[in-house]
């Protein structure tokens, strides 16, 4: 008996999924202990002789070998159908598998027929050569509700003994049960607003600033479009093949649409419009460079039109051209409310704001910062982003560093005493963590990039 036992407790310590064996033991070991009990008063009784004694003591020690080689056998087929519940329960509703795309599809909850069948095939496609001889019962269950598709699979067979048959038990049962969840990734529609003003006319990086500052009579490292001029900044930035911040805005966003392409699953999950402040000064306002789409090739082809805001002259409205106030006024409506995301007509919907956070418009009254004839030069007025958040529409934002400009008198007076809050208000009007601030040390591509993934992507597999 102490032999039994101790297999007993090993079954039970070494186990990963115990509770079967429990099970079983207490159904194979029940007739050995009673085996045990009769041997007990055999060997107390003192008439009998050595070899009986020993042919007695043989008997438990050879079912309680049999015990083990069943009882492993069973364990180690236990083990392998486990390994291919896993599997099909997690393959069944991987990222690029059918169940998912079939589930984004749905318009309601439900069954996901789908994914059963793939489950079975995956199910069986790993199970070993060795079970093929043992009948197999599999229960497959891939539901989607609410943005989470979930997979069941549950198994039972029998395992034939060998030296337990000798004690009438045939076979030892087993079952298992494995489950996996997948979080959808969102129906989502997103509106680049691209900040176009002047200010973004600012060269690219260091050295694009350095070779603007050597080229002009008063070391400006803005790429000014006045079209009272051919030798307008503008003209000469081009001319030295200088790049300028809203170029490299303009190849981001364009290079945004092939990530979205790549990593949407259905060809309509994601959906893209762009907006710019305005083509020109003259008449400053939300404008539409690409009407909400989820062909990401027109919204590329669209997005090549993004430029630099013109202005008619030199100080045109005392270069009042910047309105954060007015663009998150006008956008509010045409975004709309947010919904879940949960399915192609319950879209979640991201601002994605790209811009270098300085305001600079006619705010006599309401500038947060000192004014000069009413012009208010601020950062970001964080009031006007919460109508949006009310409207459970999220923020992203690319801050675009704006560039201490120590040779600008007028920089030195009007910006950099709130220099250091620009970012600080950007974060804040941005949504919990979907705010990024790019350098011209960085590469705003793949900042931009790496913003829209950490929007898209939620927990995948969560059981």
């Amino acid at each position: 008996m102490s032999l039994i036992s101790t297999y007993a407790a090993f079954v039970c310590v070494t186990s990963t999924r115990e509770s079967l064996f429990v099970k079983i033991l207490k159904v194979c070991v029940k007739p050995f202990y009673t085996l045990y009990k009769q041997s007990r008063t055999l060997i107390a009784d003192r008439s009998g002789n050595f070899a009986t004694m020993t042919a007695l003591l043989a008997v438990p020690l050879i079912v309680a070998a049999g015990l083990a080689i069943d009882v492993t056998d069973a364990m180690l087929v236990r083990n392998d159908l486990y390994n291919a519940a896993d599997a099909a329960a997690i393959g069944a509703i991987a990222s690029s598998s059918p169940a998912v795309a079939a589930a984004m599809a749905m318009t309601s909850d439900g069954t996901v027929t789908v994914g059963q069948d793939d489950a079975n095939k995956l199910f069986f496609g790993q199970t070993s050569s060795d079970l093929q001889s043992i009948p197999v019962n599999v229960n497959i269950a891939v539901t989607r509700a609410s943005n989470v598709v979930s997979s069941n699979v549950s198994f039972s067979a029998s395992v034939p003994t060998t030296l337990m048959q000798l004690l009438g038990q045939t076979s030892v049962p087993i079952s298992g049960v494995a489950s996996a969840q997948y979080q959808m990734a969102s129906f989502i529609d997103f509106y680049m607003l691209l900040d176009n003003t002047p200010s973004m006319g600012v060269g690219a990086t260091l050295s694009d600033i350095t070779t603007l500052q050597s080229h002009t009579s008063d070391t400006c490292a803005f790429a000014c479009h006045n079209l009272n001029t051919t030798n307008n900044y503008y003209n000469l930035a081009k001319s030295l093949n200088v790049k300028m911040r809203i170029d490299v805005v303009r190849q981001a966003t364009q290079s945004l649409t092939d990530t979205a392409t790549t990593n949407r699953v259905t060809p309509d999950q994601y959906r893209m419009a762009v907006y710019t402040f305005g083509t020109k000064a003259e008449a400053i306002g939300l404008t539409n460079v690409s009407a909400l789409s989820a062909d990401m090739t027109q919204v590329k082809n669209s997005t090549s039109a993004v430029d630099l805001m013109t202005t008619p002259s030199q100080n045109y409205n005392s270069d009042q051209d910047t309105s954060f106030d007015t663009m998150l006024t006008q956008i509010k409506p045409v975004i709309g409310t947010g919904g879940g995301g949960t399915s192609s007509t319950d879209r979640a919907k991201v601002l994605f704001f790209v811009t270098d956070g300085v305001g600079d418009s006619y705010k006599p009254t309401t500038c947060t910062k000192p004014t000069t004839g009413g012009r208010c030069q601020e950062p970001l007025d964080t009031s006007f982003c919460q109508p949006l958040k009310n409207q459970n529409v999220k923020i992203a934002i690319l801050y675009t560093t704006y560039l201490p400009l120590p040779q600008n008198a007028w920089y030195n007076t009007w910006i950099a005493p709130f220099q250091s809050q620009i970012g600080t208000d950007l974060q804040n009007c941005a949504s919990p963590g979907l705010y990024f601030e790019v350098s011209p040390t960085q590469g705003i591509t793949d900042a931009m990039n790496a913003l829209f993934l950490k929007v898209i992507r939620t927990p995948r597999l969560t059981g």
